[in-house]
């Protein structure tokens, strides 16, 4: 199995795409792997935080190219860019905080899926690209994802010409929240999952849903959606404690319900 998971004792749950040899590339074997994997870690009460990583040189060059010229029918076309936008929406639509960690390139798919991760570090010298036009396949379904992090200008000149930006121009334009030296970049992302990982999972839940679905709705219907949730939300075990720990000037004892 070219997917790999470490959990951690803090609540952080680690996965690595561990096929090197074809730069991570989400075919057709680790596409369905990792959304088993995804699955599996949505539902496990110990997980709190995700974090994704590549093993090798990078972090993910997309789709396997070998594996795309094989395909030749339409409907197997089909099947594949299927299959890795549910890999995304489930990314998107899960419970637990994703983290993409990066380093070397996230190209076409790989760039797609980090920024369908709800946080993205990488190292300094990562870069990130949409590249298919270079070999005549625009990259339309990894642009859903990078256009709704960047400006529809800065998306435009990335898929128009295929050109890689570096890691300080991916946190000026918004695609990651910050880059670090290679030496650093594991501790550093590890020290903001095991801060997310200390909030009430709960209560991060209910958050991750409403931020994603309130921002594909008008202003009025967005507001009136986000105060049922916090109603929603207040009425939890955890808001009560939280609320009351603050002003009891303690720590609060999450029940995560």
């Amino acid at each position: 199995m070219n997917i790999k998971v470490k959990n951690l004792s803090s609540g952080v749950s680690i996965i690595q795409i561990n096929d090197p040899k074809t730069y991570n590339s989400l075919s057709f074997k680790n596409l369905t792997d990792l959304i088993k994997v995804f699955k599996k870690l949505d539902g496990d009460k110990k997980t709190k935080v995700i974090i994704i990583e590549g093993a090798g040189k990078g972090f993910s060059a997309g789709h396997n190219l070998k594996e795309v010229k094989n395909l030749k029918l339409r409907n197997k076309y089909q099947k594949l860019f299927n299959l890795c936008s549910k890999l995304m929406l489930q990314i998107v639509e899960g419970r637990k905080p994703v983290i993409a960690k990066v380093h070397g390139a996230a190209y076409a798919a790989g760039c797609q899926l980090v920024a369908s991760c709800d946080l993205a570090y990488s190292s300094k010298d990562a870069l990130f690209a949409t590249p298919g036009v270079n070999i005549g396949l625009f990259c339309s379904t990894p642009m859903v994802a990078v256009s709704r992090k960047i400006s529809r200008k800065q998306m435009m000149k990335m898929l128009l010409t295929g050109e890689p930006i570096k890691a300080n121009y991916a946190k000026e334009i918004g695609l990651i929240n910050d880059f670090f030296s290679k030496s650093k970049l594991n501790s550093e992302v590890l020290k903001i999952a095991k801060k997310i990982a200390s909030k009430s999972n709960f209560t991060i839940k209910i958050g991750k849903q409403t931020f994603y679905k309130q921002l594909e709705m008008p202003l009025r219907k967005a507001y009136a959606f986000t105060s049922k949730m916090m109603t929603l939300n207040m009425m939890a075990m955890d808001a009560k404690e939280g609320i009351s720990a603050f002003l009891e000037k303690r720590r609060p004892v999450w029940k995560n319900k």
